[in-house]
């Protein structure tokens, strides 16, 4: 049986910790469907496209990507995309400014990033379509989102493998981690007699992640990180618990 574990919003939750975007970390402590609520007050035709425009402008997209993306360009040109990539950052002031902060921070050092997890990154210049040499603004603001997400997948990797070891439950195996996501097999019977403890295991698992990340960075980690859990015998039969 597959035991798939998500960690919800995880990019977005990073992007907000970094920006420290105080309307962002309060929806997040609230569990605020961001998605729901972009798709209604931006009037986005569905919740993929609500979804789509939060990541591409956490990541610097443009009206631009988005009219020429063609599975997006039906839905309005660039100035009706621009628009509501403005109307969102003026929702998420602090989100904006990050991005102006980090942008201009890799310019002062010379293409440099350094961020307090130990993650370095370096970026080069390149000429725009005008000749003008200039840094790689949608990479400057992917990367320190993606890394940051990265570990804290890694920490609840490692604290859910030893917990599940501690428990001594044979008939859970690892089989991959993918992204924002760890999958299990877990034998069916193991399942039924285990599934309370291995649920409480995971969510504490994914509450302790702060804790665990300022033991190991020196590092507060003021947001929480909730996880969403599913099985099924195979991907298309997958139930949420």
């Amino acid at each position: 049986m597959i035991l798939n574990i998500d960690a919800k919003q995880i990019e977005w939750v990073a992007a907000v910790f970094w920006s420290q975007d105080p309307v962002g970390m309060e929806e997040i402590k609230q569990e605020y469907d961001i998605h729901a609520d972009n798709q209604k007050r931006l009037k986005l035709p569905t919740r993929l496209i609500a979804k789509t425009l939060l990541f591409r402008t956490i990541y610097g997209g443009t009206g631009y990507s988005f009219a020429t993306d063609p599975e997006f360009s039906n839905f309005g040109g660039e100035k009706w995309w621009d628009e509501k990539i403005t109307t969102f950052l003026t929702k998420y002031q602090g989100l904006r400014a990050w991005h102006e902060r980090l942008y201009q921070r890799v310019v002062l050092d010379d293409g440099r990033l350094d961020l307090p997890t130990g993650r370095s990154y370096i970026f080069h210049p390149s000429k725009n379509r005008a000749g003008e040499l200039h840094y790689p603004r949608t990479k400057i603001l992917n990367y320190p989102v993606q890394g940051l997400a990265a570990d804290l997948m890694a920490i609840a990797r490692v604290s859910l493998h030893k917990r599940l070891k501690a428990l001594n439950f044979n008939g859970i195996l690892w089989c991959n981690t993918v992204h924002d996501s760890i999958v299990l097999d877990i034998k069916p019977e193991i399942w039924l007699d285990t599934q309370e403890e291995v649920c409480y295991t995971i969510n504490k698992v994914f509450e302790d992640i702060p804790n665990n990340f300022n033991r190991l960075f020196g590092l507060e980690f003021n947001l929480p990180i909730r996880a969403e859990i599913s099985y099924g015998k195979n991907w298309g039969d997958m139930e949420i618990i």
